[in-house]
């Protein structure tokens, strides 16, 4: 599978602008021969809303306009791809990520995990539970930002037979050191290809970093993007995640990630 990560720097509140950058970067990852293209949390409103009435302003519903072109792309290129969204449903707010294919949408994920900051000022909890996504190219989890602190959502979507875990970002500098071990702990103890699309930008204040990344299920990180605009690409061996079992040191010792798991022992 060659995955496309798109770093973008969104416009605050320019939902038009913002989906004209991801539909450009669709083709240009069709043309690089992508078959997943990944972009950030809150791709097409921005993220650091002050006041509830803008972010409503800039919120998209699933069925609606803009969404649709997305789905109408997807088709004409055969492509799959994960996009952050600020939704507008049931007269709230959610901030969420969408997978999409060429069929039409697959899946769906509401942040769970919700800090005081931007946008998660205004929205609501996702509720779960945490599903995994049976694709032609895979099957793909979804989390977003904040949640990779939670180690628990990784592992459950692991434990749903998870092979690709996608997380859409809005991660400012100060989480820079984070970006150098805990994808790599998220990849490594379930086993799984854990790729990262964050932004770039200065927005409301708050400087984000890029440093999209994807990490292999041993933990190795197969690419990082800087800190610009653009789209980078790696080609991955889905059938590396689908055994969980792991050969040590040539035979010498087996590890079995889930099957040797003690979750009798375990204490919430």
């Amino acid at each position: 599978m060659r995955i496309g990560l798109v770093q973008t720097a969104p416009i605050l509140g320019d939902v038009e602008g913002n989906l004209g950058c991801c539909l450009d970067y669709l083709a240009q990852a069709q043309e690089a021969g992508c078959q997943l293209v990944i972009f950030p949390e809150c791709a097409l409103s921005g993220y650091m809303f002050e006041d509830l009435a803008h972010a409503r302003s800039s919120a998209v519903t699933v069925d609606g306009e803009v969404i649709q072109r997305l789905l109408v792309e997807c088709n004409r290129r055969s492509l799959h791809c994960v996009i952050g969204v600020l939704v507008s449903r049931d007269e709230q707010l959610w901030n969420s990520s969408i997978l999409i294919g060429p069929e039409g949408i697959i899946g769906s994920y509401d942040k769970t995990h919700i800090p005081q900051l931007g946008v998660d000022k205004y929205v609501v909890p996702g509720r779960g539970p945490y599903q995994v996504h049976q694709t032609a190219i895979g099957r793909i989890g979804l989390q977003i930002c904040y949640d990779w602190r939670f180690p628990e959502v990784t592992r459950a979507l692991a434990l749903e037979g998870a092979e690709l875990v996608v997380m859409p970002t809005c991660s400012p500098s100060s989480s820079n050191e984070l970006f150098d071990y805990i994808p790599r702990t998220r990849a490594v103890e379930n086993a799984v290809f854990f790729a990262m699309v964050n932004r770039i930008g200065v927005e409301g204040g708050v400087s984000f970093l890029g440093r999209s990344q994807v990490v292999d299920p041993e933990g190795r990180c197969l690419v990082e993007a800087g800190d610009q605009v653009g789209l980078v690409m790696v080609d991955v061996d889905i059938d590396q995640a689908r055994s969980k079992d792991r050969d040590q040191g040539n035979g010498l010792y087996q590890l079995q990630i889930m099957k040797d798991r003690r979750p009798e022992l375990y204490h919430s």
